[in-house]
C-alpha cells in the first residue's frame, strides 16, 4: 500500500478537497483496488456502469450515491454502502466529502448482512460483549480480507505479525496500537498501516471497534 507505515494518521485530514475539484489517490492496485477520493462542495462523479461493486467508507462530510429512475442514497461520515453492479452509479456532494473506495469483485465472498445498495454503519455490524473480542468477516477472497472487530475495555490481541499489509479504520472508542516496540494511541476516525511482517498488537483502552483491511498480494 502507498501509505505511511507505523504511525497514526487520518484519511480525512490528510486528503483535503481542493475547491471545485475531485481528487483521487490510489493506495493499492491489486485485484481489490483501494482509492481515496476528495470531492469539493458541489462536485459530481458522473454515473457509470461497473462489473464490480464499490465498497464506500465515508470519512468526512457527506455524499449522495445515485443511479437510474431517481434512485439515490445519502451517506454521512461513518456510513458505508456497497454499490450495485451492472447499472449506472454516480456520486455527488453538496458540502464536500472524503471517502475510501474498495473494489469488490462479484466472485468475492460477501457477508449476507451487507445488502448492495443499502447504507449501513460499519461500527453497528457487531456489538460489544463483556470481556470478549468479536470479529466479523465483511468480505474476503484469497488475496484480501476486510474484517470488523469489537474489543471490550482491557481486551486485546497479543503481538503478532500479519502475512500481508493491513490498514486499520478506528470506528469507535480508543485503543493502543503496539507496532515494532512502540505504542500508538488511536481513536475513532483515525487510521494505522501495518507493513507485511510488522510486529503489532492491539489493546482496548476503552471499548473499541475497528475495521481491518488485509491485503495479501
Amino acid at each position: 500500500m502507498k501509505e505511511i507505515v507505523g504511525k497514526v494518521f487520518s484519511i480525512a485530514k490528510d486528503n483535503p478537497p481542493v475547491p471545485g475539484c475531485t481528487i483521487s489517490k490510489s493506495i493499492y492496485d491489486g485485484k481489490n483496488y483501494i482509492t481515496y477520493f476528495s470531492m469539493a462542495p458541489e462536485t459530481d462523479i458522473s454515473a457509470e456502469m461497473s462489473p464490480y461493486h464499490k465498497l464506500i467508507l465515508v470519512a468526512k462530510g457527506s455524499l449522495e450515491v445515485y443511479g437510474m429512475d431517481d434512485w439515490q442514497r445519502n451517506l454521512s461520515a461513518g456510513e458505508s454502502i456497497l454499490t450495485r453492479t451492472d447499472e449506472p452509479v454516480g456520486i455527488r456532494t453538496a458540502e464536500g466529502t472524503v471517502y475510501t473506495e474498495i473494489l469488490v469483485q462479484k466472485e468475492d465472498i460477501m457477508n449476507n448482512v451487507i445488502k448492495a445498495g443499502e447504507v449501513f454503519q460499519m461500527a453497528d455490524l457487531i456489538p460489544y460483549q463483556e470481556g470478549k473480542i468479536i470479529n466479523m468477516d465483511v468480505v474476503h477472497n484469497d488475496k484480501m480480507k476486510f474484517v470488523v472487530m469489537s474489543f471490550d475495555k482491557g481486551t486485546g490481541l497479543s503481538e503478532h505479525a500479519a502475512p500481508g499489509e493491513a490498514l486499520i479504520f478506528a470506528l469507535d472508542g480508543e485503543a493502543i496500537i503496539g507496532y515494532e516496540g512502540k505504542e500508538h494511541p488511536i481513536k475513532a476516525g483515525e487510521n494505522f498501516h501495518f507493513a507485511k511482517g510488522g510486529l503489532h498488537s492491539v489493546k482496548a483502552a476503552e471499548k473499541f471497534k475497528m475495521a481491518l483491511l488485509l491485503t495479501l498480494e
